[in-house]
């Protein structure tokens, strides 16, 4: 059995996922959507 490797969940990406906290998004998608999530930009 093959592991598939874990993608974003809006996009599909497979590389630069944030995982952390349970998100599962790619760092493009994470950048768009992270003060709607709650996140604060710097």
């Amino acid at each position: 059995m093959k592991h598939e490797k874990p993608r974003c969940i809006r996009c599909g990406r497979h590389g630069a996922l944030i995982r952390k906290y349970g998100l599962y998004y790619c760092r493009h998608c994470f950048r768009e959507i992270a003060e709607e999530v709650g996140f604060k930009k710097y």
